[in-house]
C-alpha cells in the first residue's frame, strides 16, 4: 500500500456519539458513485486531478483497467476513465503527486505479477499521458511512497518489492535515476511503505511492512539506515499495511499493523506498536486491539466519532469466493480500543473486501468522509458486486 500521512489525534473533544440512534455515516454509493465500477480494487487515491478545487479518486485494479472518478464538488462522481491510459496491469498501489513540477497532480502506480510501474503525467486538465518509460526499474512491486528524500524540492519515489526495494531520485521534471544501491541497500518481501518522521529530526523516515520482520529505516541526509534491531520489536508477521497515527494522544507517531495469514502460517491478529516518545517502539500486546483472527489487508485511523482521538477502521477481506465486512474500533483517548456497536458508526450495508480506506472531505462540507476500495473475490467483472468488489462512499452526517 501507499505511504500515508502521520495522523495526529484531534485537539478538540466532542460528545461521544456512539449512542446515536442512526449511524454517524450515511452510505450514498448508489446515488453518488457511477454504476459499473465494481471489480478487483487494490488501492485508491484522492486528489484534485482536474484542478477544479475538489477531490477526485483514482482506483488501481488488479488485471482490470484502472478507474478515474471526477467529483462535481458535492461528492457526486463521474467515471472519466477515458482520461487515463487503459492498459491492463496487476496494479497494486496508486498515488497522486506533482512529479514533473508543473503544478498539477500526476499519477504513479506499481504492479506486482506483471512487474510494470506506471507513470501518468497530467496535462493540466485532468487528462493523463503515459510516461512510464521514465521509470528505470521493473520489479515485483506491491507498494510505494512519494517524498522529497534528498530535500531538493522535488518528489522522489520509494518502491516496495519482493526483493530489493528501490529508491528513485527525481531530476525535478519526472526523470528518475535508481540510486538504491548507494542510498538504500536492502532486501525484503515488502507489501507496504509508510513514511513518517520517527526520530523528530525534520525529515521523513521509512517503515517497511513485510511478510516477515517489519523494518525501520532512518533518513540520514537522503541515505536510509536500517534501525530495525534497536527500534522495532522482533516479530514475524505477514503484514500488508502499517499506518502511522498518534493513537495515545502524546504527540508522537504510533504504528498500527494490519496482518493476514495468506501465504504464511503466522497470526492474523493486528498489532499496535507504541512510541516511547523518542522513536523506539514496544508492542502493546495482544489485548491492545480486540481479538480478530481474520485477514486484514488494510487499516486506517480517523476520528470517526468526533471525540478528539483517533479511532480505527479495519475490514475483514475475503480473497476467495466471498464478501467481507468492516469493523470500527473506538479509542478511549489513551490508545485503548473497543469495538463499536453494530451500525452505530457506519451502516451495515457498507461491506466488501476492503483493501484501502480513503479519508477525505469529498462533499466539501468541512468534515471527513470515507471511501472504501473493495476487491472482488472472483475474476469475473460481472460478479464484482456480489463478490465484495463494490466500492462504497460514506458521507459524514
Amino acid at each position: 500500500m501507499r505511504g500515508s500521512r502521520f495522523l495526529l489525534a484531534g485537539l478538540v473533544a466532542g460528545a461521544n456519539s456512539t449512542v446515536a440512534q442512526s449511524p454517524l455515516y450515511t452510505e450514498v454509493t448508489d446515488t453518488y458513485l457511477p454504476a459499473g465500477i465494481a471489480g478487483r480494487c487494490m488501492d485508491a487515491a484522492a486528489g484534485d486531478a482536474d484542478g477544479d478545487g475538489d477531490l477526485d479518486i483514482a482506483l488501481a485494479l488488479e488485471f482490470e483497467p484502472n478507474i478515474l472518478l471526477l467529483n462535481d464538488g458535492r461528492g457526486r462522481f463521474e467515471n472519466r476513465s477515458d482520461q487515463i491510459p487503459r492498459e491492463v496491469h496487476d496494479s497494486e498501489d496508486v498515488e497522486f503527486a506533482d512529479l514533473d513540477g508543473d503544478g498539477d497532480l500526476d499519477l504513479f502506480l506499481v504492479s506486482e505479477d506483471d512487474e510494470t510501474n506506471e507513470l501518468y503525467l497530467n496535462d493540466g486538465s485532468g487528462r493523463f499521458i503515459d510516461a512510464s518509460h521514465r521509470i528505470p526499474v521493473t520489479d515485483v512491486s506491491n507498494g510505494h511512497a512519494i517524498l522529497d528524500i534528498d530535500n531538493d524540492g522535488d518528489m522522489d519515489l520509494l518502491i516496495g518489492n519482493q526483493g530489493p526495494n528501490r529508491l528513485l531520485i527525481n531530476d525535478g521534471e519526472a526523470g528518475f535515476t535508481d540510486r538504491s544501491a548507494e542510498l538504500w541497500p536492502n532486501d525484503s518481501p515488502t507489501q507496504d511503505l509508510e513514511v513518517v518522521d520517527i526520530d523528530d529530526d525534520g525529515d521523513l523516515d521509512v517503515i517497511v511492512a513485510n511478510e516477515a520482520q517489519n523494518r525501520l529505516f532512518l533518513n540520514d541526509d537522503g541515505m536510509l539506515i536500517d534501525a530495525t534491531a534497536a527500534r522495532l520489536p522482533a516479530r514475524e508477521d505477514e503484514t500488508r499495511e502499517i499506518r502511522a497515527a498518534d493513537v495515545d494522544g502524546d504527540g508522537d507517531p504510533d504504528l498500527l499493523v494490519a496482518n493476514v495469514s495468506f501465504v504464511t502460517p503466522w497470526s492474523r491478529q493486528d498489532r499496535l506498536l507504541i512510541n516511547s516518545g523518542d522513536g523506539f517502539f514496544a508492542d502493546a500486546g495482544s489485548d491492545a486491539l480486540p481479538a480478530d483472527n481474520r485477514d486484514h489487508f488494510t487499516i486506517q485511523a480517523a476520528d470517526l466519532d468526533s471525540d478528539g482521538d483517533l479511532d480505527v477502521i479495519t475490514p475483514h477481506s475475503v480473497v476467495r469466493g466471498g464478501a467481507g465486512d468492516y469493523r470500527v474500533l473506538l479509542n478511549d483517548g489513551r490508545g485503548n480500543f473497543s469495538e463499536s456497536a453494530a451500525g452505530s458508526v457506519i451502516p451495515a450495508t457498507a461491506d466488501g473486501n476492503g483493501f484501502d480506506v480513503e479519508v477525505a472531505d469529498f462533499d466539501g462540507d468541512g468534515d471527513d468522509d470515507l471511501f472504501f476500495c473493495n476487491r472482488s473475490s472472483v475474476a469475473n467483472p460481472g460478479a464484482g458486486v456480489a463478490s465484495g468488489g463494490q466500492p462504497r462512499l460514506l458521507l459524514r452526517n
